[in-house]
């Protein structure tokens, strides 16, 4: 009996000091991280992203689909990679590689954008703000690329963006919608808007929910430094979107089925 309280003062002993010490270590490695990513792996990706850019212009004059999905999905596995970053992809086996869909996902943060770019598997376009294009170079390169740039100030401007996504939803080629329309503050879920159900219902195109799951930690809106992690994208099964299906219930229905796959403390 005396032994065995021996034994165990010396584990509180030894805990108790480790416990500093751990605590140091990881104040170190924290701080050599953050000098990694910004004296080095962010000087590599500025550069990586303009020569990504500039491929992405010149190659979308002779084939628009290719390189306008290729270069920018080496690019953002690059993103991840460079910054410690795992990307785990649960589900792709219910994709069809020959339907068109529009893929609808959470947005908790910044690399939602490089984990669906670079891990999706799919050839897809974003939906993407109008005011992108304005950003020199990665604006040509977005607008070159195809993707489709979302026009909401007017009606007409609502038409086209309709008509633009029409002329390439055909063969395989899908779409990709954050239907919260921001990153979360918070983690949690926001409400989702309803343009792209309204979407897969013009076009006749199912829905495919994607439970993006990491990101928020990883790097949340809140900053610009970088966490290494693991980010989990988890397809679900396609939802055919028919006309008989009410626009907010399927959207709700997204919204619930993404929500699942979420740790307790991201839900509602």
């Amino acid at each position: 009996m005396t032994t065995s309280h021996n034994h165990l003062q010396r584990f509180i002993e030894f805990t108790t000091f480790a416990s500093p010490i751990t605590i140091v270590i990881d104040k170190a490695m924290k701080y050599i991280y953050r000098i990694y990513q910004w004296c080095i792996a962010s000087p590599i990706m500025l550069v990586y992203s303009i020569i990504t850019a500039l491929i992405t212009i010149l190659g979308c004059l002779f084939k628009q689909d290719y390189w306008g999905y290729y270069p920018a999905k080496w690019w953002a596995r690059m993103w991840c990679w460079i910054h410690l970053v795992r990307v785990k992809v649960v589900g792709r086996e219910l994709i069809d590689h020959e339907t068109s869909y529009v893929f609808v996902a959470n947005h908790q943060g910044a690399y939602d954008i490089f984990s669906i770019y670079g891990f999706l598997g799919h050839n897809f376009k974003w939906m993407m703000r109008k005011g992108i294009t304005n950003i020199p170079i990665i604006g040509t390169a977005c607008r070159m690329a195809g993707h489709i740039m979302v026009d909401t100030h007017s009606t007409q401007g609502i038409r086209n963006t309709m008509a633009a996504a029409k002329k390439k939803l055909h063969g395989g080629m899908s779409i990709v919608v954050f239907p919260e329309g921001r990153r979360t503050d918070t983690g949690k879920m926001g409400p989702f808007k309803n343009g792209a159900f309204k979407l897969a219902l013009e076009f006749g195109l199912p829905v495919v929910p994607i439970t993006i799951d990491g990101s928020y930690k990883v790097m949340p809106r809140s900053t610009f430094n970088v966490t290494p992690g693991t980010i989990t994208l988890t397809f679900h099964k396609p939802i055919q979107h028919t006309g008989g299906n009410d626009i907010v219930q399927v959207s709700h229905e997204c919204r619930e089925i993404i929500q699942r796959d979420l740790p307790a403390d991201m839900r509602d």
